[in-house]
C-alpha cells in the first residue's frame, strides 16, 4: 500500500487522541438510489443546508425505470438495473468524485444540519479511519422535503437494539475489535477518498441486500484502518430498520454465505469447510525432527482446523498432502490477507482451547506477543501493515502471553504417542 497524502495515525485504534479542530478537507458525497424520488429530493435538501456543505455530491442511481431528476450542480450517475447492487453504484460514484473525503449516505437516509461536519471530523485527520454515524428511523413520509430535522417524536421509530448496543458497548467502537466490522452500516459511512481506493472500493460482486459494508469495514481493519462510531453525526432513515424485515431464508443464506467466502474472521466465517480466506498463517522451525514436525501440524490443525501451515520443501515431503497445508513460496500471498501470523520456534503442542485462548490474546494493544518462554510468538498484521506504510517502527510494540495449556514438545517426541494419547 502506498504512504497516505496527508494526515496522521495514531496507536491500535485510539481515535480518541485527536483533539485538535478538523483540518480542511474536501467532501464528495455519494448517494445511491433506485426508485426513491421523494426520498432522494428530500436528502439532497438537506446535503444543501449543511453547516459544512459538500463540494460535490454525485447521485449514483442503481437502474430506476425513469432517471431520478437532480438539481443543478448535482452529478447523476446511472447503472443498469441487474438487480439489487448498490455496491457497485458506490464505486461508480466513488470512482467520479474529486473529494479529499467521501460520505457515502442513501437516498432514504436524511441528514441533520451539522451531519457532515461531525462525521467527517475524524477522516479528516485519520486517513485510513471508516466512520459510521448514527442512522435514526421516522417516518418522514409527508413531511415537506425541507422539514427540520430531527422529526417530531410521534413520528420516531425504533433503532435497531443490537447496534446500539454494540456501539454502547464498545464505546462508539474505541473497543473495536476484528469482529467490529458487523456494526459498521454503508448508509451513512464516511473515510478518505485515497483509504476507499487503495482498499479496492466495496466488493461490486454483492448482489442483493446486505454484506457489501461489512466485508469493506473487515477489509479495512485487516489493512490496518481505524474505525469509529459517530453517535452525534445523525441521519434519519425513512421507515423502519430495512434489515429486521421478514426475509426467505434462501436471502439470509445467500448473505451469510457471501460474508464467509470473503472473511475468514470466526462469527462469521465458515467453522469447518475450507472455503473463504485464511485468517492464521503458522509456520514452523525448520530444524524439528520428522517426529516433531508431525505431531506439531497434527496437534496446531486439530485445534485450528481452519489455519493455514506454511512449510519448506523438506517439511512438505514429510506432512503429505493436505489443502491446508501449503509450500513456503506460497506465503507471501496468504500473509497478504491473514489477520494473525504465528511462528513457532519449538515444536509445540495444545489443544484447542490453548490455542483459542492464544489468540484470544491478541487485543491490539501489541503488534507482537511472545508466548510463555519464547516458544511461539504471534503477530497481529494489520498493526504491522500500518506500522510499515507510516514508516513508523515505534508503532510495533511487542507484549507477552502464558498459555498453560501450550508446551514444548520433549526431546525424542514420537508420533505414535501423540496419536494414541498416551503421550
Amino acid at each position: 500500500m502506498s504512504r497516505p497524502p496527508w494526515g496522521t495515525t495514531v496507536p491500535g485504534n485510539r481515535w480518541d487522541l485527536v483533539a485538535a479542530p478538523a483540518p480542511r478537507r474536501t467532501v464528495s458525497v455519494v448517494v445511491p438510489h433506485f426508485e426513491q424520488p421523494e426520498q432522494l429530493a428530500r436528502t439532497l435538501r438537506a446535503l444543501d443546508a449543511q453547516t459544512v456543505r459538500p463540494d460535490e455530491v454525485l447521485v449514483a442511481d442503481d437502474g430506476s425505470a425513469v432517471p431520478p431528476v437532480v438539481p443543478p450542480g448535482v452529478r447523476l450517475l446511472r447503472q443498469e438495473d441487474r438487480g439489487f447492487r448498490a455496491a457497485a453504484a458506490r464505486n461508480l460514484a466513488a470512482a467520479a468524485a474529486g473529494g479529499d473525503l467521501l460520505v457515502f449516505i442513501d437516498a432514504d437516509t436524511t441528514p441533520e444540519p451539522a451531519f457532515l461536519e461531525r462525521l467527517t471530523r475524524l477522516p479528516a485527520h485519520l486517513p485510513e479511519l471508516v466512520a459510521v454515524g448514527r442512522r435514526r428511523h421516522a417516518r418522514l413520509a409527508g413531511l415537506p422535503a425541507d422539514a427540520h430535522l430531527p422529526p417530531p417524536r410521534e413520528r420516531h421509530l425504533d433503532e435497531p437494539a443490537w447496534l446500539a448496543d454494540a456501539h454502547a458497548g464498545s464505546r462508539d467502537l474505541l473497543d473495536a475489535d476484528a469482529t467490529s466490522f458487523r456494526f459498521v452500516i454503508s448508509a451513512v459511512l464516511a473515510c478518505s477518498r485515497w483509504w476507499f481506493e487503495e482498499l479496492g472500493g466495496f466488493d461490486a460482486t454483492f448482489v442483493g441486500y446486505g454484506g457489501e459494508d461489512w466485508e469493506l469495514a473487515h477489509r479495512s481493519w485487516l489493512a490496518g484502518g481505524l474505525v469509529a462510531h459517530v453517535r452525534d453525526a445523525v441521519a434519519w432513515h425513512d421507515g423502519p430498520d430495512a434489515g429486521a424485515a421478514p426475509r426467505t431464508a434462501d436471502a439470509g443464506t445467500a448473505e451469510a454465505t457471501g460474508v464467509a467466502d470473503r472473511v475468514g474472521v470466526p462469527g462469521v466465517a465458515w467453522r469447518g469447510l475450507l472455503r473463504g480466506p485464511a485468517d492464521v498463517v503458522v509456520d514452523v522451525p525448520a530444524a524439528l525432527s520428522p517426529a516433531a514436525l508431525l505431531v506439531a501440524v497434527d496437534a496446531l490443525l486439530a485445534a485450528l482446523p481452519r489455519a493455514r501451515v506454511v512449510l519448506d520443501d523438506a517439511q512438505h515431503r514429510v506432512v503429505g498432502p493436505d489443502p491446508r497445508v501449503l509450500a513456503s513460496a506460497e506465503a507471501a500471498d496468504l500473509l497478504a490477507t491473514a489477520r494473525l501470523h504465528v511462528r513457532l520456534h519449538a515444536g509445540v503442542v495444545g489443544d484447542a482451547a490453548a490455542y483459542e485462548a492464544l489468540l484470544g490474546a491478541v487485543d491490539g494493544s501489541s503488534a507482537t506477543w511472545v508466548v510463555n518462554d519464547g516458544i511461539a510468538e504471534v503477530r497481529d498484521l494489520r498493526l504491522h501493515r500500518r506500522a510499515a506504510r507510516w514508516d513508523r517502527p515505534d508503532l510495533v510494540g511487542r507484549g507477552h502471553v502464558e498459555v498453560a495449556g501450550l508446551r514444548r514438545l520433549p526431546d525424542g517426541a514420537r508420533l505414535d504417542a501423540h496419536l494414541g494419547q498416551w503421550r
